[in-house]
């Protein structure tokens, strides 16, 4: 709407306001979206580091990735898909207002001690970028790696269209996506980098992620990160 888009490209002529409490913000410079108020409520708690589901203490390894380790080695989220994060997901992705990758990729990136030297993002089906318009994963990467300093690329294709994984188990998600993506075979003609992180909005079972780890383990990449703005327990069944 033309509103959206005069607040996003028109300057602030008087105080500058808080985009979740629409407060003043004039003396909260951590974040240009937020006040220093709101910007607790993305604060992080303790999680396993493997997986990145939340535990009582932060652990490298929590009991479920001792005994079935992921293929990743470390996964990087800013909360749990829970307000307001997921709302800022919601309106990126069906609302048409991208340019929220920006600030929750400003985020992310904090959380991010020690990034890989390259990232890529979880590729869509053509069909689905027609109708929405962008990836939304693809933003995040651009944003997260000039946060960072290190590079993008698009390493991955979607060859088939899925349904929905909203709302399937974990077996079903890995079913939904059997043989759904392939790898840019020109990307990998010479040198194979050794660490790749991997960046999607949200991360719930890690059906779709580790479709993608398989493919880089199988071009001998060594370590794989998992970034995401969102992890969230897989439903249960």
């Amino acid at each position: 709407m033309l509103s959206d888009w005069l607040q996003k490209h028109t300057p602030r002529l008087v105080t500058p306001q808080c985009h979740l409490c629409k407060l003043d913000k004039s003396h909260s410079d951590a974040h240009p979206r937020w006040c220093d108020s709101c910007l607790n409520l993305f604060e992080s708690v303790p999680r396993c580091q493997r997986c990145g589901l939340k535990t009582l203490l932060t652990v490298e390894q929590c009991g479920q990735c001792l005994s079935q380790p992921p293929p990743w080695h470390r996964l990087y989220c800013v909360g749990d898909y829970t307000f307001p994060t997921a709302r800022y997901i919601q309106q990126m992705k069906y609302a048409d207002k991208f340019w929220f990758a920006r600030d929750l990729s400003k985020l992310l990136a904090s959380r991010i001690e020690h990034p890989a030297p390259l990232i890529t993002s979880v590729p869509l089906h053509w069909r689905r970028y027609i109708h929405r318009g962008f990836n939304q994963s693809q933003l995040l990467a651009n944003y997260t790696a000039q946060e960072l300093g290190v590079k993008d690329e698009v390493l991955f294709r979607r060859i088939r269209s899925t349904a929905s994984q909203q709302g399937l188990t974990k077996s079903a998600r890995l079913h939904n996506l059997k043989s759904a993506f392939t790898l840019r075979k020109q990307d990998f003609q010479g040198t194979v980098p050794s660490h790749v992180a991997i960046i999607d909005d949200v991360v719930t079972t890690g059906s779709t992620v580790y479709q993608l780890c398989q493919l880089l383990l199988e071009v001998g990449v060594k370590r794989i990160d998992i970034y995401c703005i969102c992890r969230t327990p897989e439903p249960s069944g």
